[in-house]
Order: C-alpha cells, then sequence, then structure tokens
C-alpha cells in the first residue's frame, strides 16, 4: 500500500558488462505514476463490500519523474546525440501511452531483458511495466518537439479530460525554437512496440526438457460479499497471518507440501534448478491483463486464442 501512496522510486542496476554503452551517448529515466487523492488504507473495507472499479477516483494526479505532470521542466536534446530513454509505468491502475512523433524509438530491452533493436513509433504501458530505447537526436536545431504521455484506463468510465488524460514533455534543441506540430492520428495508425515481437540478445535456446508442468487457470468468482473478482484456480489472493516466505524458513520438510500453505496462496511447489513449463491460460475475463514473475526471466514459447490452432510459437 505504501508504493500505491507514493512510497516508489526507481531503483536502476547497471551491469557494466550489458549496458550496451557504445549505443548511446546518454542516461534519461522517465518515470509514470498516478497518485490517489486518498491513501489506499482508507478504502480497505470498503474494499470487501465495493468493486475496486468504483473506488478508484477517476482523477489521480499524474506523476513523471515524481513531479505533477502539468509543471514539468524540459528535456534538452542536442543534434546527433543518441538517448537511452528509460520508461518505467509506476501506476497502480492506470496505463501510459508515450510517443514523441517525429523521432523513431529504437526498443533494446524490455522488464530488464536486453532485445535486438526494433523501431518503434511509441510504447502502450501497464502499471510495473518497464521499456528502454533509444532515440537519435534530429540534426537539426529548428524545431522543439514534444514527449506526448497519455494516461488512461478502458475499465474506468471515460471522462472528458480526466481519462483519458494528455500530457506533454517539452524537448527543447534550442530555447528560442518553435515546438513543431503533427496531426492527431488515430491508435490503430500507431506502429506500438511489442515485447512480443521481440528477439532476446542473449540468443539462449529454449529450455529443455520440462521438468514440470504447471496449468494457471485466469477465473471470475464471487466473493463472500457476492463481488466478481478475478483470480487462479478457485482461490482469489488474500494476505495471511504468517507470510509465506516465513512459512517456507520455518516448517523444515513441511515446507515442501504445498497444504501447509493457506489456499489462498495457490501455493505451488518447486524444484530446484527443475525446467518449469507454466500455460497461463485466461479464458473468460475477456480483460487484457500484464503477468510477471518476480525475481524470474521466462521464456515466451507459445502466445495464443485459448483453444484455439492459431497459437504463435
Amino acid at each position: 500500500m505504501e508504493g500505491i501512496d507514493g512510497l516508489r522510486a526507481a531503483l536502476v542496476i547497471r551491469d557494466q558488462d550489458t549496458q550496451l554503452l557504445d549505443e548511446y551517448d546518454e542516461d534519461i529515466l522517465l518515470t509514470l505514476e498516478d497518485w490517489g487523492q486518498a491513501p489506499l488504507n482508507s478504502m480497505v473495507d470498503m474494499l470487501k463490500t465495493t468493486p475496486l472499479v468504483k473506488l478508484i477516483p477517476n482523477h489521480p494526479t499524474v506523476l513523471i519523474n515524481g513531479i505533477n505532470a502539468n509543471i514539468l521542466q524540459p528535456i534538452r536534446f542536442t543534434p546527433g546525440r543518441r538517448y537511452r530513454l528509460r520508461v518505467i509505468s509506476m501506476s497502480f491502475t492506470y496505463w501510459f501511452k508515450v510517443r514523441l512523433p517525429g523521432h523513431t524509438l529504437q526498443v533494446i530491452e524490455a522488464d530488464g531483458i536486453y532485445s535486438q533493436p526494433s523501431a518503434a513509433d511509441g510504447l502502450d504501458m501497464c502499471p510495473g511495466q518497464r521499456y528502454s530505447v533509444i532515440i537519435t537526436a534530429c540534426e537539426s536545431l529548428e524545431f522543439n518537439y514534444a514527449l506526448n504521455v497519455t494516461f488512461y484506463s478502458d475499465f474506468i468510465p471515460r471522462s472528458p479530460g480526466l481519462n483519458p488524460r494528455y500530457h506533454h514533455v517539452p524537448i527543447v534543441y534550442h530555447k528560442d525554437a518553435p515546438t513543431k506540430k503533427y496531426p492527431v492520428i488515430e491508435d490503430h495508425e500507431v506502429n506500438w512496440a511489442d515485447e512480443l515481437a521481440m528477439e532476446p540478445r542473449d540468443e539462449l535456446m529454449l529450455l529443455e526438457p520440462v521438468d514440470q508442468h504447471i496449468v494457471l487457470n485466469v477465473k471470475v468468482i464471487n466473493s463472500e460479499m457476492g463481488l466478481a473478482i478475478h483470480a487462479f484456480g478457485n482461490y482469489a489472493y488474500a494476505s495471511v497471518p504468517v507470510p509465506p516466505l516465513l512459512t517456507a524458513l520455518t516448517t523444515g520438510n513441511m515446507a515442501l507440501s504445498p497444504s501447509v500453505y493457506a489456499p489462498q496462496l495457490n501455493a505451488i511447489i518447486l524444484q530446484h534448478n527443475h525446467v518449469v513449463e507454466l500455460e497461463l491460460r485466461n479464458p473468460e475475463t475477456l480483460i487484457i491483463h500484464s503477468y510477471h514473475s518476480h525475481g524470474h526471466a521466462f521464456q515466451v514459447v507459445e502466445t495464443g486464442p485459448v483453444n484455439s490452432n492459431s497459437s504463435i510459437p
């Protein structure tokens, strides 16, 4: 909850062996946040009886690099210089779209995994998502530009001026130059970065053979109060009196049994150094949602509609 209330920051670890320092000249960090007007703990009791969508305010403040997005300082570009822009969405609920008209984004990293460079016009980022892009500055000082940041959510009712909301970060080449204007284009005309199409730089071969196969089905279930909530299997996550890590460290060999853990934790026991194949199915929620595994990097080997032969290897 502290993070949702604003106690959050970017932690950038620079590995000297994988920074690609010869591919860019300067490093710029861009963090994106939604910051509500009331602390989340004031809504905890209401969450038991009221859908989350009705509690989330339609007008959280947008923060870019921790500053109100309406009073941002410009980012200065030097002609021909190459900039690595690290974009981190630290949002709780809302999504962000990021574009810099007049410039091409060379995507080189997504969620900590370096990829072969791929050109894109923009980034469509869900909460918790990260990208690194390299932008080569224009050769001319004739114009300044605007980095466009769209703040939006598909499952919260649209409201003019609130959802979606548009912010602009000034990209300044020369203090006296005008800002170049571009026509408004529709989202379907934008070449958005596609992490599923990205190719990892390490070219690591497929991990095999598989030692353990796990299937997780995303479901909509009814809570005790009659609210529709999302869950893996038949249980939605709920906090427990004893953290699972503490249970694992204090129960000896019993820690290897899923029954030791509360059912709402959906505990799955993995063996050391085993290759695990996780099949994640989202057949009924009809909600586009990102998933990530804390502390692990994984290979995406297949994606596509559930119960379909049109999956993409």
